[in-house]
This record gives C-alpha cells, structure tokens and sequence, in this order.
C-alpha cells in the first residue's frame, strides 16, 4: 500500500512537472494572473532540442563560428513559483562559473544591467573568460573552457522567475549579439 502511495505521488510530480516544459512557448491570451507562461520567439538559426530536464523549458544549440570547438547553447529554466533562488545569488552562481586567466576578479569584470522587458523585469549579465561549472549537477566534474562567454538573465513573472543562461566560445556567442538582444525583446508573460 505505501509503495502504492509513493508511486502515485511520484507519477503526479512528474506528470506536473512534465506539463511546464512546453508552457514557455504557448500563445494564450495576456493576463496578469500567475497562471499564464514566459512566451517567446527563438532565432531562426538556433536549434531546438529535446530538454535534459523538467526544470529545463526549453534549449537551444547555437551553430558555431569557423574557427570554434564548440557551439554555444542556451537554455531556459523554470523550477516553479518562489524556486530557484534570487536574481542576486543566481548572478553571483554564475559570475563565479567564470575564471579570469589575469587572476583578476570575475564580479569586478562582469557586466550587469537591469531591464524592463514587455513590463517584466529582467536582470542580465555578461561575463568572459575561462568556463569552469559543474558539467552536470553533483557530478564533481567541471569544465575548463578557456575564451568563453555567458550571458544570463533572470526574469521576473507573475508566475515566479525564469532563468536564461547562453555559454559558448566567445567568437560564437558575440555572433549572436543581435539574435539574443532580439530574444530577450520578444519576452513575454501571457
């Protein structure tokens, strides 16, 4: 009988969990409710794939430049109303994923802004250097990805935060300077 329970608990949990990863891109009509969803318009060149999570909306690989390893790839997190930490500690998480090859300090080279987007309030940063997260969470292994770029946001809906973080090699990431500036003005809480 509990094991009947738990099951049944765990099959509603991913059920639940399962029906936000397409949320992000429905077209329902605007509200202010904290039932609508983070609507946006992907770049024609960037590549869908199949999201490695339930807390994973949406991702995207973005085709490398000549010259580059890597693509660059780009993501959208959603964990739920009132999870996933605040703008503030999620920026630092992702300032100190950066090295700097000089020694120097990534926060003092990290670029922030805070934006209005569509009425949603948005905190970015921009940061370059040596990418050194976990390669998956828990694993203990990390990359070490020097010439790297990010650039991350946090937006704020009624339905709680979003998190967009975009990493790649930093000749890939600064060809989408436009796409992702056009991204970020397409967001939209409907």
């Amino acid at each position: 009988m509990r094991t009947s329970v738990l099951a049944l608990i765990i099959i509603a949990f991913c059920l639940g969990a399962c029906a936000n990863k397409g949320t992000a891109i429905s077209q329902t009509p605007n509200t202010q409710s904290s039932t609508g969803n983070l609507t946006f318009t992907a770049p024609s060149d960037w590549v869908a794939e199949k999201t490695t999570s339930a807390m994973r909306v949406a991702q995207y690989k973005l085709p490398k430049v000549a010259g580059d390893e890597d693509d660059g790839s780009l993501v959208i997190y959603y964990f739920g109303q009132g999870q996933g930490g605040t703008a503030a500690a999620n920026i630092e998480r992702w300032v100190n994923q950066m090295q700097q090859t000089d020694g120097a300090s990534s926060k003092d080279r990290a670029k922030q802004s805070t934006l209005t987007i569509n009425g949603l309030k948005v905190e970015t940063v921009e940061i370059s250097g040596i990418y050194t997260a976990e390669m998956a969470p828990g694993s203990g292994t990390f990359n070490n990805k020097p010439n790297f770029k990010m650039r991350a946001a946090v937006v704020e809906t009624p339905k709680g935060s979003y998190f967009i973080k975009l990493v790649g090699p930093e000749k890939t990431i600064n060809n989408q300077d436009q796409p992702f500036a056009t991204f970020l003005k397409s967001l939209e809480f409907k």
